[in-house]
């Protein structure tokens, strides 16, 4: 039994050679553009266990140098004392609107240096009465968060003058002038301490939920050039087996012809005329 050129076995390797290298590159390619998306995880997918493997901030940041956007929603620990001295408000507004502030304090880690902490919130009626805001705790304690960007002005205040125990937004570049620290850029929203507080003692102040997973798409463009180039092979691969293919249909169509050409002018040769005398 004959079968077509292109379905001989020789050929059926070739086609299927060319279709797993196909195959191949898509998927790969695929791989690296799913890569490409920054960030590639949902940066707060369980809040407990986020803190659970919370790293140190210094394995993240150093005091003073610039804070990648990437960073924000990190889980981080910090160990220090709280400067209870220093303690002031931002405005803020609650989780469901209400206006307040958030309160910040410095906790001290040794040599100078600081990481700002966002304790919680409080409601701007009650912040300046009375016991209104708890005291911090005392002595060394060890907090788990999430890091955060410095606040710009939409979303704290402008950098006019403001009353005294408040700075208008929390942002290293403003509290580094009212704090006696060198501080690390962003700030920490508490989650958990060790030692916890008091029983009771933080009452009233409503804590601030861990960060929403990031939604916007930021895209990495080596892994999406990655990407580009291995469809670029896939294409390669369509384009060299279409020329394999049609190579072999012209050759064999040329040998068609050249065969076609030669046959005639024999069985000419071979037919007696008609006006030849046969013996």
């Amino acid at each position: 039994m004959r079968f077509p050129p292109l379905l001989r076995p020789r050929w059926l390797g070739i086609h299927l050679a060319a279709i797993a290298a196909v195959l191949l590159c898509l998927l790969f390619g695929y791989w690296q553009y799913q890569r490409a998306q920054q960030p590639d995880r949902e940066t707060v997918t369980n809040p407990v266990e986020d803190l659970a493997a919370a790293e140190s901030i210094d394995t993240l940041l150093a005091p003073g140098e610039y804070m990648p956007q990437d960073l924000a929603n990190e889980a981080v620990t910090v160990t220090g004392t709280y400067d209870a001295e220093h303690q002031l408000l931002a405005p803020a507004l609650s989780p469901s609107g209400q206006e307040g502030y958030s309160v910040v304090i410095p906790l001290v880690t040794g040599d100078g240096t600081a990481v700002v902490v966002n304790r919680g919130w409080v409601p701007a009626d009650a912040a300046d009465a009375d016991g209104a805001v708890p005291p911090a705790p005392q002595g060394e304690v060890t907090v788990r968060g999430w890091l955060q960007l410095p606040q710009d002005e939409a979303a704290g205040g402008a950098t006019a003058a403001v009353e005294e125990g408040k700075v208008a937004r929390i942002s290293s570049a403003l509290l580094v002038n009212e704090w006696p620290y060198r501080l690390y850029e962003g700030y920490v929203t508490l989650g958990e301490q060790t030692p916890p507080t008091e029983a009771g003692a933080e009452a009233q102040l409503e804590q601030i939920p861990p960060p929403d997973p990031p939604q916007e798409v930021t895209w990495n463009f080596r892994n999406l050039s990655y990407a580009a180039q291995w469809w670029v092979f896939g294409a390669a691969a369509v384009v060299f087996w279409i020329s394999l293919v049609r190579r072999e249909l012209e050759e064999r169509r040329t040998a068609r012809e050249d065969g076609g050409d030669g046959a005639a002018p024999a069985a000419e040769a071979a037919q007696p005329s008609a006006g030849t005398a046969v013996d």
